[in-house]
């Protein structure tokens, strides 16, 4: 199978076309169940031009039509949708937990065809479990799938998982979960961390969606976030942008298993809430954070218990305070921990990011706003990122010409 990068020699006008083509595609991926007549208006094009467009995507199986619902008595359009033989992408997520392995055409919506609710064993044994998952959907999508695209709940650097602290994993080479697909099969491979993930999926079709500038931050194990800037995330050098959790916003006197000294995230995640309710360390904070949350709304909030999440809830939101001031952002969602953990502590939070803003942010501040998409934000936002690499003018271009 091709690549989908590389340089293509065309004409002026092919360009046009292909450039054409990848905007038609990024309306059906924005507006589903968009009709040929507003992606034509969408375009700027005449009604003809677009029917000869639709009938070259079509044939490329790009996109398909179906008969828009009858209303009044206008000439009949039809709607537009991804095409039942179109391309796929592999999405694919690890999580501190499991692992989660799909399909996804250029709707976005991921197909969960494989997952592992526990990670059992090495780093070489749970890839290689994946890369079993990621052979068999090749093997039933082998003409159409396009590009793998995975998230992973860890510190990433270019193909390699640098930093998997739950589970003591380091320098994990991710390339590996193409390793089983055939000899002569050259996909490329997408890795990005989760929580940049789940901020461009919440800038794309979550709450954020249509904001210019948007900072996502996520909890789980520590915090992790993005910045969102017309709809693509600030990826870094190597994949590695978004550690807010290793900005030294916390005790510059405690050393972070990362390596540095005073890490925010370890006065936000559940290891920082059992130590100020005098429990023991977690093996597994996301469980013990939600266990924790869950039992204090049922039995109520002692002074205990609410020192603790105020505690948590002021260092999250002077935190957020802190990276608005410098990233400027028209809007900041949460995912993960950091939305229940708000909401056991919204006193505290909100009194800590006001107090931590500029005085000139202070009269109209960016809302805080929930995620929408949950759990489910890594995966899409793989999903997302992979058909951003397969719907290019040049991908697309390839993918037509196939035939």
């Amino acid at each position: 199978m091709a690549r989908q990068s590389g340089d293509s020699q065309q004409s002026p006008a092919a360009s046009a076309r292909a450039l054409t083509a990848a905007r038609l595609v990024e309306l059906v991926r924005e507006r589903p169940g968009i009709t040929r007549t507003a992606a034509a208006a969408g375009l700027g094009i005449r009604s003809g031009a677009a029917t000869e467009l639709l009938a070259r995507l079509r044939e490329g199986d790009v996109v398909d039509e179906t008969p828009a619902p009858a209303q009044g008595r206008g000439r009949p359009t039809t709607i537009l949708r991804p095409h039942p033989r179109g391309p796929l992408v592999i999405a694919a997520e690890l999580t501190v937990t499991g692992w989660r392995v799909g399909h996804a055409d250029i709707g976005g919506e991921p197909v969960i065809d494989a997952q592992a609710t526990r990670l059992q064993g090495d780093p070489e044994r749970v890839l290689g479990d994946m890369a079993d998952a990621i052979r068999e959907i090749h093997a039933h999508h082998a003409d159409r799938v396009r590009a793998v695209s995975l998230s992973v709940a860890g510190t990433i650097s270019d193909d390699r998982l640098v930093q998997f602290s739950s589970r003591g994993w380091r320098d994990v080479d991710l390339s590996r979960l193409t390793a089983q697909l055939p000899t002569d099969v050259d996909l490329p491979v997408l890795v990005g961390n989760d929580a940049t993930l789940a901020g461009l999926a919440e800038a794309r079709t979550g709450s954020a969606r249509g904001v210019g500038t948007v900072l996502h931050l996520m909890v789980g194990a520590g915090i992790g976030g993005a910045l969102i800037v017309g709809g693509v995330p600030a990826m870094g050098a190597h994949g590695g942008a978004g550690e807010y959790g290793h900005v030294p916003f916390g005790d510059r006197t405690r050393l972070c298993p990362c390596g540095a000294y005073g890490c925010w995230g370890l006065t936000v995640d559940g290891l920082a809430l059992a130590a100020l309710l005098g429990e023991r360390p977690p093996r597994n904070p996301i469980t013990y954070t939600r266990r924790v949350i869950t039992r204090a709304r049922r039995t109520g909030f002692d002074d205990v218990a609410r020192r603790a999440f105020d505690t948590v809830g002021a260092s999250l939101g002077s935190g957020i305070a802190g990276l608005v001031n410098i990233h400027d952002p028209d809007m900041v969602t949460l995912g993960g921990l950091a939305t229940p953990l708000r909401d056991a502590a919204v006193t505290a939070f909100d009194e800590a990011y006001l107090a931590g803003l500029m005085a000139f942010r202070k009269q109209a501040p960016p809302p805080v706003v929930d995620g929408v998409h949950g759990e489910d934000g890594p995966l899409r936002g793989a999903a997302i990122r992979g058909i951003d690499h397969i719907t290019t003018a040049d991908a697309l271009a390839l993918w037509i010409e196939r035939r």
